[in-house]
């Protein structure tokens, strides 16, 4: 494997570390369906992007970032419910998403792919992951306490406010890096499913964290060995293509049919 390739693999690794961390919360926060929503405000940044041939990153992160601050100012009352501002959200970014994106780069821009990346982009993706992780250790008990108690919160001194906006923060920038292979349907669920995985096979908040985590790397890591091993599969007439993404999230849904299995006591 050459160097961009390994740089690429690392980043998907590191990034599904910090998503397992991010996807713990949000299932505790139950906001699992504004998450979704999240990764498919990316869309409409990507196909802006491609149509005017700059950084698709760029554009991402700018509809992340203001989708991000509207989805807090509802949480904080708005005068639409947010479930219906945030359903509304959803289908909007998907249609305007997909109707600027230029046909040939929108299969990129909804499932991703594996890229090779440069020592700078890697570089700033391991920051990112960094800085996501040591919110999620840094945050840890505010987020629990303003998740479980607000009113402890505001006695306590937590802006419970200005904590939720940071946890999106880190959501959106969790959502930022898997765009680069998963794109913008599926990074979302990189983020729920293990958190769901996790919740289902443990009792404690240690314990939950860490297989959340546990369970989307090695999601990444089965889906990014089919996809080497078996780019395309020809069932009868049918040629199957096993792209990385889909993979990768078929991977994470064979695991949580499994934790199924296991009767929580």
């Amino acid at each position: 494997m050459k160097t961009p390739e390994m740089f690429s693999l690392i980043l998907a690794l590191l990034t599904a570390l910090a998503a397992g961390l991010i996807g713990s919360f949000a299932l505790m926060k139950r906001m699992s369906l504004a998450g979704d929503v999240i990764s498919h405000i990316a869309l409409p940044g990507l196909g802006f992007a491609f149509l005017f041939n700059i950084n698709p990153l760029a554009g991402a992160a700018t509809t992340l970032l203001l989708g991000t601050l509207l989805i807090w100012r509802l949480e904080k009352g708005g005068k639409i419910p947010t479930d219906v501002a945030v359903g509304v959200m959803f289908t909007a970014a998907l249609a305007i998403g997909t109707l600027i994106t230029p046909s040939e780069d929108l299969i990129a821009a909804l499932f991703g792919g594996f890229q090779e990346l440069t020592l700078a982009w890697f570089i700033a993706g391991v920051v990112a992951v960094v800085c996501i992780i040591a919110f999620i250790w840094l945050f840890r008990h505010q987020l629990i306490i303003g998740l479980f108690s607000p009113d402890l919160a505001a006695a306590t001194g937590i802006n419970v406010s200005r904590v939720n906006l940071y946890y999106l923060l880190m959501f959106s920038l969790t959502v930022l890096l898997g765009l680069r292979f998963l794109g913008a349907l599926l990074v979302g669920a990189l983020i729920i499913i293990p958190a769901a995985i996790g919740r289902q096979l443990t009792h404690t908040l240690t314990a939950f964290l860490a297989v959340s985590s546990a369970a989307s790397v090695l999601a990444v890591i089965i889906g990014f060995s089919i996809n080497r091993v078996y780019p395309t599969v020809v069932i009868g007439p049918v040629t199957v293509n096993l792209a990385l993404g889909p993979a990768i999230i078929s991977t994470a849904a064979v695991f949580f049919l499994f934790s199924l299995l296991r009767k929580k006591t």
